[in-house]
């Protein structure tokens, strides 16, 4: 089972920069996308008859937006969709507010053997410091961890039984964990939004860096755990000056799985494009190769 996830930074841009081209020659069988900032119809147009394709728009227009695919020919099938985290964590504030829409996909899939695990597209926020935009940001770290619980609380329920109910968590989650994830990291750190202690605090909350989890913490990082402790691989680079050319990046892409399933991964890769100029978008797509079910 190869799982894909990228920030495509508007689809349809995308599209037209190229990214249709490189999925006829990737043979991912899911996809986890984020800031789509189309609507459905318009996306199903763009990947057309071979993919199936489910978005969820931003109520904010032009603004995120994630999507879920399966490739038809495969053996993966897209089962019952949950736009956005549960309403109970919200309930405080009297609901989920409009800018923080169309960044949490959630869908039960189906594969061979009557497997099935559930599959999240996320985009979490991008923050700006000393702003309203960072406290955001906060208290959506704040949800997605009480909703991380509860998948990782599901996945232990359901380990021994005949129908576990493992969780893989894929996207954007604006937030480098180490000086590993970030090339510049002293003019960074405690600086930024997305290189901020107190947001890293809760990835490192969430995720252990080896494949058999850690005692207490509820998922693994996949991509850290299968390269190592080794600089990046970064996911994304800015688009002004020389970033990309430098290789001046960061690693804001994850695959998040719990730890069952996180145990069957055998391969992450990197999508570099071969210059500056041929990105469809300035995230690079992170592949994951999981034998699942074993």
């Amino acid at each position: 089972m190869k799982v894909t996830t990228v920030n495509v930074n508007g689809v349809r841009a995308a599209f037209r920069k190229g990214f249709g081209d490189w999925l006829e020659n990737d043979d991912s069988d899911l996809l986890c996308l984020q800031e789509v900032r189309a609507t459905p119809q318009d996306t199903q147009d763009l990947f057309g008859p071979a993919w199936d394709v489910h978005v969820w728009p931003c109520r904010v227009k032009g603004r995120a937006g994630v999507a879920l695919g399966a490739r038809r020919d495969s053996d993966w099938e897209i089962g019952q969709l949950t736009e956005g985290l549960p309403p109970d964590l919200y309930a405080e504030v009297g609901g989920e507010p409009d800018v923080d829409s169309g960044r949490w996909l959630e869908a039960a899939i189906h594969g061979p053997q009557g497997t099935t695990f559930t599959l999240v597209s996320a985009y979490l926020h991008s923050g700006e410091l000393r702003t309203e935009k960072q406290e955001q940001k906060i208290a959506y770290l704040h949800r997605v961890g009480e909703r991380v619980q509860q998948l990782s609380a599901r996945a232990i329920a359901g380990v021994g039984s005949d129908t576990p109910q493992e969780a893989l968590i894929c996207g954007d989650f604006n937030i480098v964990r180490t000086a590993r994830d970030i090339k510049n990291w002293k003019p960074n750190h405690n600086k930024t939004s997305g290189v901020m202690d107190e947001e890293i605090a809760f990835l490192d909350a969430w995720m252990a860096d080896t494949l058999s989890g850690s005692k207490g913490l509820p998922c693994v990082d996949v991509g850290r755990a299968l390269v190592g402790d080794t600089d990046g691989p970064y996911t994304w680079w800015s688009w002004r000056g020389k970033a990309y050319d430098n290789n001046a990046g960061w690693r804001l892409d994850y695959h998040m799985a719990t730890p069952g399933l996180a145990g069957q991964a055998q391969s992450a890769a990197v999508y570099r494009a071969p210059a500056y100029d041929a990105r469809f978008t300035d995230h690079a797509p992170v592949t994951v190769t999981y034998d699942f079910p074993a």
